[in-house]
């Protein structure tokens, strides 16, 4: 009786703590009333009416809880979306002012940043963490909801009453944003479910870098990314099956990168060249080529692949020189195809057709460039055309696809470093079996040559341990000059196989039929 009327007694006091924090009045008359019900006759009837009473009781004040939780979440996500939407308004000059930027330039800056601040931190080849996950598709609804309102007027029907039918304009959403929007969230669907696919894979790990264990899985691939954790492969590396999914894998995010990164050249092919940039051209494509590109470009005989063989790319630097020479080029020879006057100074004796035989070159190694340099930084066009775009919905397409574009070369980078490192480690475990097997073929040799000296009868029967040294007495020189040297008794070399016949007498039968 004693323990439960303790336990009565601990259950009674936290219901009435519980209950302190509601405070309603009729709970209030309520609480005043309950204790003239109740006879007062036994204490284990007043443990009965508090066990019986508490968890009704209690899951009230729990309920309450998770109310305010909610409701402080949806105020905290106002006041988020709030102070979003008013750096976009302001142009992200927060002094109002109106020397902000474009709303254009605002929002892609936005989106840029959300997604460095997300996928700035996937290092490893591994599901997001839930609450960046979470973040991610929030925010980037957000920004994205701004293209549910870029309209345009397209022709429909209308049935009335009378049964008359009349044709009017009605909005729909403007049509790039209508296919394309819908593609890149599918796209960036794909990519978050190929980290998600890693959940749960041992096969591979990674280490801190500066660990011994990390120093020693440093490789020739990851030694410049001083910023990622080095992975670490079992030493007969990664099994078939992983290995197979791994290569699915960076098959699939080379899938949609190149989607995305085919959306992102058709929204800049649609913005417009600045005046600043076409301003700071020069008059024609040679001077912008340099004498060898367009010595290069522009011979009768061409060839991208070996035209891009016999450039020095070495560096990131000198790539997008070459690209930024070429996309000058180009803008060029475009100009002079749609001038009408021929004394402007954009003329030039070339004719029509080979200049636009050269811009198709041109044209052809920018494509192979993207191709061969995926993470390449943007060209000194490309960051003209975003800085002075005016179209916001280009410039959410642009961003978006550019973002995606990143996230996908940077899965394909991890997927590479992994398929790197069980490459090395398949290569060092064959060459250690290799080792083996030639040291055990070695040690087959010797004491094959052992069983051969034991069994030859000339070798068991005269040889001393003189003779092995080397040593013999003045005697036996004597006698051994004194003998005639008879080729008879020069030793037959027998083959292993011989001498175990002569010892045993088995020989295989010539033909067994």
């Amino acid at each position: 009786m004693v323990p439960s009327l303790e336990r009565g007694t601990s259950i009674s006091s936290s219901f009435n703590f519980d209950r302190m924090f509601d405070s309603s009045p009729e709970k209030e008359e309520e609480q005043q009333q309950q204790p003239q019900l109740v006879e007062p006759s036994t204490s284990e009837s007043q443990t009965q009416d508090s066990l019986g009473g508490s968890p009704v009781e209690s899951s009230r004040p729990m309920t309450s809880r998770l109310i305010s939780r909610r409701q402080d979440k949806q105020q905290s996500d106002t006041e988020m979306m709030k102070d979003k939407f008013t750096k976009l308004l302001l142009g992200e000059d927060m002094s109002g002012g109106g020397k902000g930027v474009a709303s254009a330039l605002a929002l892609s800056n936005a989106i840029t940043n959300l997604a460095a601040s997300i996928f700035g931190e996937q290092t490893k080849l591994q599901p997001m963490a839930p609450d960046r996950k979470a973040r991610w598709k929030k925010e980037i609804d957000w920004l994205l909801s701004v293209t549910d309102h870029i309209v345009e007027f397209v022709p429909s029907q209308q049935m009335s009453k009378d049964g008359v039918c009349t044709e009017i304009m009605v909005t729909r959403q403007r049509c790039d944003l209508l296919m394309n929007i819908p593609a890149l969230r599918k796209l960036d669907a794909m990519l978050i479910d190929t980290l998600d696919n890693f959940r749960g894979h041992n096969e591979f790990w990674y280490v801190s870098r500066d660990s011994e264990e990390g120093k020693q899985a440093r490789n020739d691939r990851t030694k410049d990314k001083w910023w990622l954790p080095p992975v670490k492969v079992p030493s007969d590396g990664l099994s078939e099956s992983s290995r197979r999914m791994l290569h699915f894998q960076k098959d699939s995010v080379s899938q949609v990168q190149k989607a995305a990164m085919a959306i992102n050249a058709q929204v800049l092919s649609e913005m417009a060249i600045p005046d600043s940039y076409i301003e700071s051209l020069p008059k024609n494509g040679r001077v912008s080529l340099g004498d060898t590109l367009y010595k290069s470009i522009t011979e009768e005989w061409f060839d991208p692949e070996q035209f891009l063989s016999t450039l020095d790319l070495s560096t990131e630097h000198k790539v997008l020189d070459v690209k930024n020479r070429i996309e000058a080029s180009i803008v060029i020879w475009k100009r002079k195809l749609h001038l009408k006057d021929n004394k402007s100074s954009w003329g030039s004796a070339v004719s029509l057709e080979k200049r636009e035989l050269f811009e198709e070159r041109a044209e052809t190694i920018l494509v192979l460039l993207k191709q061969k340099f995926p993470g390449l930084p943007q060209s000194s066009l490309d960051i003209s055309k975003i800085q002075y775009n005016k179209d916001v919905g280009h410039a959410v397409l642009e961003s978006y696809s550019r973002i995606l574009e990143s996230l996908g070369y940077t899965e394909m980078s991890r997927i590479e470093d992994v398929l790197y490192a069980d490459s090395l480690a398949r290569k060092q475990c064959t060459d250690e079996e290799t080792s083996d097997g030639g040291k055990l073929a070695t040690e087959m040799d010797s004491e094959l040559g052992e069983e051969t000296e034991k069994l030859d009868p000339q070798y068991s029967s005269k040889t001393t341990l003189l003779d092995f040294i080397g040593w013999s007495d003045n005697s036996s020189k004597g006698q051994s000059e004194k003998l005639p040297k008879s080729p008879k008794l020069t030793p037959k070399k027998f083959s292993y196989l011989e001498k175990l016949e002569n010892l045993n007498g088995f020989r295989s039968p010539k033909d067994r039929h």
